[in-house]
C-alpha cells in the first residue's frame, strides 16, 4: 500500500515536476538569449558612440592639427574595428573563436559578455532578427575602411603644411556624410535587436502564462519579476522626463537658461508687479565673431561658456542669467533698484574687460554692449520691456561698444557709463 502510495504521489507530481523542469530550462535558455542580445546592444551602443567620437576627433585633428586629437581618433577607431574583426572570426570555416574573443574585447565589451556574443552569433545568425542585424552592421565595413583611410589621408596632408580653407572644408563635409551614414546602420542594428528582443519575450511570456495555472508560485514570483520591470521603468521614465524638461529650458552648451525660459521668467515677474522695481540687462559681446572666424567655433564655444561663469558669479538666488542666442546674454534682476542694476552692470562690463581669453597661445580682449533696461510699471508688456533693453543695448553698440546704457522709458537712451578711454578724456 506504501509502495502504490507512493508511485500514485510520483504520477500526481510528475506532471508539475516535468512542467516545473520545461520551465526552467526555458527561462535558462531565455535569460542566455536575452543576455546575448542585451550584450548586442551594449556592444552596439559603444561600438556607435565610439565611431561618432572618431569623427568628432579626426574634424578636431583636421581643424586643429594637434596630434593628441589623432590619437584619440584612433583609440575611438579601434572600438568598432575589433567588433569588425570578431565578426570576420565567426563567419570563418572554421569559426576562429579566440580572435573572435580578442576583437570583441577591443570592442570594449565586457569580458562576460563575450562568451554570449559568439554562442548568439554562431548558433542563431539565421534568425531573422539577428540576421537584419548582422547585414546592417556588415553595411559599416566599407565606412569604417573609408575613415581609417580619411585619417591617414588627413595626416599626410597636415605633414605637408596647413591645408587650404576649402579643402578643410570638403574633408569635414565628407567626415559628417560618413558619420551620417553609420548613424543610419547604427540605428536600424539596435532598432531590429531591440524588435527581435521583444519578440522572444513575448513568445517566453505565453510558455508562462500556459504553465502559470498550475504553478501558483512560478506566477507570483513571475508577476513580482514584472512588477520590478514596471517601476524599474517607470523610474527611467521619470528620470527621463526630467532630463528632457531641463534640456527644453537650458542652453547645451553653457548650461545656462534658454531664450524659452528666459521669456517665461520675465512674463512671470511683469505679471506679479507687486515684487517692486525690475531690471532686465541685455548683454552682446563685441569681438566674439573674430574669434569664431580666426580660431574656430570650438574656440567660440569655449569663450562662451567662459563668459556664462563669469556672468553667474555674485548673483542672488533669485535672478536668473539666460543665453539667449549666438552671444547675446540676458539677466533678469528682480526687486532691483534702477540704481543697482546699472552698478551690476557696469561691473560685468569692467569683469569682462579685465577678462582675456586665450587660445592657442592668442589672446583676446574681450568687451560687450550692455542695455539696462528698469521696469516699474506692471502694465509693461513682454514684447516692450524686450524692446526696451535691446534698443539699450543696440545704442550702446552704435556709440562704440564696451559700454552700458539705460533705458528708463522715457523718450531716448541714456549713457549711462562711457568706455574707458573716454572717461579719462573728460577729466582732462
Amino acid at each position: 500500500m506504501k509502495g502504490h502510495s507512493f508511485l500514485h504521489v510520483i504520477k500526481l507530481v510528475s506532471p508539475f515536476v516535468m512542467v516545473v523542469v520545461l520551465q526552467a530550462a526555458i527561462a535558462g535558455f531565455s535569460l542566455e538569449v536575452m543576455s546575448s542580445v542585451r550584450a548586442y546592444v551594449a556592444g552596439e551602443a559603444l561600438w556607435s558612440r565610439s565611431q561618432k567620437n572618431a569623427v568628432y576627433f579626426l574634424n578636431l585633428y583636421l581643424h586643429s592639427g594637434d596630434p593628441g586629437q589623432f590619437t584619440q581618433y584612433q583609440a575611438s577607431l579601434a572600438v568598432p574595428i575589433g567588433d569588425e574583426f570578431a565578426r570576420w572570426a565567426l563567419e570563418r570555416d572554421p569559426v576562429d573563436v579566440e580572435t573572435a574573443r580578442i576583437g570583441f574585447l577591443q570592442g570594449g565589451n565586457h569580458p562576460d559578455d563575450v562568451p554570449g556574443l559568439i554562442w548568439l552569433y554562431r548558433y542563431f545568425n539565421r534568425v531573422s532578427f539577428l540576421q537584419e542585424a548582422i547585414q546592417e552592421w556588415r553595411a559599416t565595413d566599407p565606412i569604417l575602411l573609408e575613415l581609417s583611410v580619411f585619417g591617414e589621408l588627413i595626416r599626410s596632408e597636415l605633414a605637408n603644411g596647413p591645408i587650404q580653407d576649402d579643402r578643410v572644408q570638403f574633408l569635414s563635409s565628407r567626415l559628417s556624410e560618413l558619420n551620417t551614414q553609420f548613424t543610419v546602420h547604427a540605428r536600424r542594428f539596435s532598432a531590429v535587436l531591440g524588435e527581435g528582443s521583444r519578440a522572444i519575450k513575448l513568445m517566453l511570456t505565453g510558455i508562462n502564462i500556459l504553465t502559470a495555472a498550475a504553478l501558483i508560485l512560478l506566477l507570483v514570483w513571475h508577476t513580482r519579476r514584472l512588477v520590478r520591470q514596471r517601476q524599474t521603468f517607470e523610474d527611467a521614465l521619470h528620470a527621463e522626463k526630467e532630463r528632457l524638461a531641463w534640456q527644453a529650458s537650458h542652453d547645451w552648451l553653457t548650461g545656462l537658461s534658454n531664450r524659452r525660459a528666459f521669456e517665461a521668467r520675465l512674463q512671470a515677474e511683469l505679471d506679479n508687479a507687486a515684487t517692486g522695481a525690475l531690471a532686465l540687462i541685455l548683454l552682446d559681446l563685441d569681438q566674439f565673431k573674430s574669434v569664431n572666424d580666426s580660431c574656430g567655433h570650438l574656440a567660440g564655444d569655449r569663450l562662451l561658456c567662459q563668459v556664462s561663469r563669469l556672468l553667474q558669479q555674485d548673483r542672488h538666488a533669485h535672478d536668473l542669467v539666460a543665453r539667449l542666442g549666438g552671444d547675446e546674454f540676458g539677466l533678469i534682476l528682480p526687486r532691483c533698484s534702477p540704481f543697482d542694476a546699472v552698478d551690476i552692470a557696469e561691473r560685468l562690463r569692467r569683469s569682462l574687460e579685465l577678462f582675456n581669453f586665450t587660445w592657442d597661445d592668442r589672446c583676446f580682449a574681450v568687451t560687450a554692449s550692455i542695455g539696462v533696461a528698469c521696469i516699474a510699471d506692471g502694465n509693461v508688456t513682454l514684447e516692450d520691456a524686450m524692446r526696451r533693453a535691446d534698443a539699450a543695448c543696440y545704442r550702446a553698440k552704435e556709440k562704440g561698444r564696451n559700454r552700458v546704457q539705460v533705458e528708463n522709458g522715457k523718450p531716448g537712451v541714456l549713457a549711462v557709463t562711457p568706455r574707458p578711454r573716454e572717461a579719462v578724456a573728460a577729466r582732462g
